[in-house]
This record gives structure tokens, C-alpha cells and sequence, in this order.
């Protein structure tokens, strides 16, 4: 089947998470992407539960792909990684500032030989700007970009997100742009150079703690699961557990308090509104708590379901891979690997009627294209063994 990006050739030169993860997803949408890894191979293949060098966290955002295994350190190295610019389309990256300049494929260098090249850098502060040659882990840039600062219990000590958001935002805001330049090629002719990173990403997704503060409203601070913008917007506790209520307008905020009980609490000043609300949320939830904790979740579910008040469980992942929403929206695939088996992956969250995409492929084993690749650029066995043998390739 035809995909979207079917035809569109990616060079993935990225380790870890950020970058390999907005590559995977233009592997998804159809494009062919080489991975080009180190002799030792990317990082995660090093991770917990590895089968030689091949491990669940690099299969995890490598899916779909094909491995090259190239020494840039040597000279022939890097000789064939220009014969695989030539035809490339994207070029992906996420070294420090600087290092693909040293190695002789920064972007100015490679545009001037080859126009048409859309190159995005990932890093972790950006091209620019006095941080530039810092580096680069989600943590640090959850912490600098304020999202710890919002996260976790208000007297408690910071607390990172769960996921990591900043390195996924960033590949995600890569692809954004990848597609973006993908398109301005085609009225202009000309590739261009994409540059995000983990800072800019956790700050760009800080929507309501900037508004808030923008608004004179304010530093903000942490407030557990509790929303900035909306009251009663959290979980609540119950006889055996937390659920979650979003009583997010006045209309489902009357109906919650119906099913509560408490009619009169719209027509109290401190509730009377959305913003009223947000000023006594503290006062409100243990109004709320104080009724949901009589009963098991199940009760409180089934009641607020019935009378069509946005509400949930607050799932572990066993009980999210087992529900049959995530199921039927094909969230969880399955993929046979020849060295670690059957193996579980996440699905595709883009859903596309006509081009589809195709998360069920496997990631590759360290290399296993290796020469593929190359006789496709027209080298022909004899060069092929050459590099191997100068430990050029692998």
C-alpha cells in the first residue's frame, strides 16, 4: 500500500530518544529511513533487557527502519555517508552544536552540494543562544523549562513528568517542521534547515502556566492533578482509589452537582462561575471528596457515566494495554523479532483513510543493512569489503 511519505528517503543520524522518535514516525507515515549508527550501535541498544545489541528501548523508537553501521571517525566513514546524502531527501540529527560541522556535514556545507536537502537538528538548547553547546537530557530540560516547577503535589519536593515530555516534544515539533519544509519544497524547490529542541519543547507545551503568568496572574505553581484554567478538574479520591472528574463548563458542573447531592452550590458566590471555582478549587474538591470517598470508584463511575460527566479510571499500563478502547484503536501492535520473539510495540496514533500509516515493522538489527544500503548508492562488493576491512563500515 501506498504510504505518505512513500519515496521520501530519511538519513536518521540520531541516538536515544528525541530523534530516533521523529524519525520513526516519518518511517511510519512510509518514508524509507536509514539509520547510520556508530560501530557500537545507538546507545539504547546498551539498556536493560538486551539480546545482544538488541534491547526493548531501541526497538521502541526504531521501528521500521533500516541500520547502517558506519565509523565516522575514519575517513572512508565519512566518504560514505556523503555517498548517502546524495540521494536523501531528510537529514536527521541530533549531535551538539558544532559536531556535524567538524565532521564536515553541517547544513551550509551539504546545502551548497545539494539544494534540495531538508535538515533538522535536534539538540538540547537549540543552534542558538549563550546555551547552545550545553547538553541535552529530558530531565535537565523539564527542569529548565519550568515543567517541574508545575508538576507533582504543591508542598511536595519536584517531580519530573511521568513521560518524558521534552525529548518527545521535540521529535514530535521536528516532524512538524520536516513536513512543513516537505511542502514549502515542493512550490520552491528548496530544502531548508529545521532547528528544535528539549527547552524550546517543554516551554512551548507550558500553555496555561504561561498564559497564567502572562496574565499577571502570577509565578505558577505546582497543583497536583488540579487544572490552572477550570474547577473541579481532577482526581478525586474514593472508597478504594482516585478517579477523575472533568466538571469542565457550567453545565456539566450543575449535573455534577445534582448526582452529588448538592444542588445549591452553583448559586454559592465562591462556585457561582468557572472563575470563582479556580480561586476555591481546594475548598471545592473537599466538598467533592468528602462524597466520593463514601463509595468504590465503580459506583462513582457508573453513576457519573450515566448521567454523561467526563470521568475516568487512572489506569497502571497493564490496564492500559488491556482496555478494549486501546485495542480497538490499534495502540498496542505485534511484531515477530529474530532474536527477541513476538514482541509488543506501540501503535500508530495517526489515523489516515486513504495512506494509512504502518507501525507494525520491526527495528533492525545492528547493521543488517549495511551492505544493502551501499550497493544501492552503486558501490560494489569489492569497495563494500574494502571499508569493511579499514573499519570504515560494519
Amino acid at each position: 500500500m501506498t504510504r505518505s511519505l512513500s519515496g521520501i528517503r530519511v538519513l536518521d543520524l540520531t541516538q536515544v530518544m528525541a530523534g530516533p522518535f521523529s524519525a520513526m514516525l516519518l518511517a511510519d507515515l512510509g518514508a524509507d529511513v536509514i539509520k547510520v549508527e556508530p560501530p557500537g550501535g545507538d546507545s539504547t541498544r546498551q539498556m536493560p533487557g538486551a539480546v545482544g545489541t538488541d534491547t526493548p528501548a531501541f526497538n521502541a523508537v526504531n521501528r521500521g527502519k533500516r541500520s547502517i553501521v558506519i565509523n565516522l571517525k575514519t575517513i572512508d566513514g565519512r566518504e560514505a555517508l556523503h555517498r548517502l546524502v546524495g540521494p536523501t531527501d531528510i537529514l536527521v540529527e541530533n549531535y551538539r552544536p558544532g559536531v556535524m560541522e567538524s565532521l564536515g556535514f553541517g547544513y551550509d556545507a551539504l546545502a551548497k552540494e545539494h539544494p534540495r536537502l531538508i535538515y533538522a537538528s535536534i539538540s538540547g538548547y537549540g543552534q542558538t543562544g549563550p546555551a547552545r553547546q550545553k547538553g541535552g537530557f529530558d530531565l535537565i530540560a523539564q527542569g529548565v523549562s519550568g515543567i517541574m516547577s508545575v508538576t507533582g503535589d504543591p508542598d511536595g519536593p519536584p517531580v519530573k513528568a511521568g513521560v518524558p515530555l521534552t525529548d518527545l516534544g521535540a521529535g514530535l515539533f521536528s516532524v512538524v517542521g520536516i513536513l512543513a519544509a516537505l511542502e514549502a519544497r515542493h512550490r520552491t524547490g528548496l530544502g531548508q534547515r529545521i532547528d528544535t529542541s528539549l527547552v524550546d519543547a517543554g516551554v512551548a507545551l507550558s500553555v496555561w502556566e504561561a498564559a497564567e503568568y502572562f496574565a499577571g496572574a502570577g509565578v505558577p505553581v505546582a497543583l497536583g492533578s488540579a487544572h490552572r484554567m477550570n474547577a473541579p478538574y481532577q482526581a478525586f479520591r474514593c472508597a478504594d482509589g482516585y478517579i477523575t472528574i472533568g466538571g469542565a463548563n457550567e453545565r456539566i458542573f450543575r449535573r455534577l452537582c445534582e448526582v452529588l447531592g448538592h444542588p445549591e452550590w452553583p448559586s454559592m458566590p465562591d462556585f457561582a462561575d468557572n472563575a470563582s471555582r479556580v480561586r476555591h478549587r481546594e475548598d471545592l474538591a473537599a466538598r467533592i471528596e468528602a462524597i466520593t470517598a463514601r463509595q468504590p470508584r465503580t459506583h462513582w463511575l457508573s453513576l457519573f457515566e450515566a448521567h454523561d460527566i467526563p470521568c475516568g479510571p487512572i489506569n497502571d499500563y497493564a490496564q492500559v494495554f488491556a482496555d478494549a478502547q486501546v485495542r480497538a484503536r490499534e495502540m498496542v501492535v505485534e511484531v515477530e523479532h529474530p532474536r527477541l520473539g513476538r514482541v509488543r510495540s506501540l501503535g500508530s496514533p495517526i489515523k489516515m483513510s486513504a495512506t494509512p500509516a504502518n507501525p507494525a515493522r520491526r527495528a533492525p538489527l545492528l547493521g543488517e543493512h549495511t551492505n544493502e544500503i551501499l550497493t544501492e548508492m552503486g558501490m560494489s562488493e569489492e569497495e563494500i569489503a574494502r571499508l569493511r576491512a579499514s573499519g570504515a563500515i560494519g
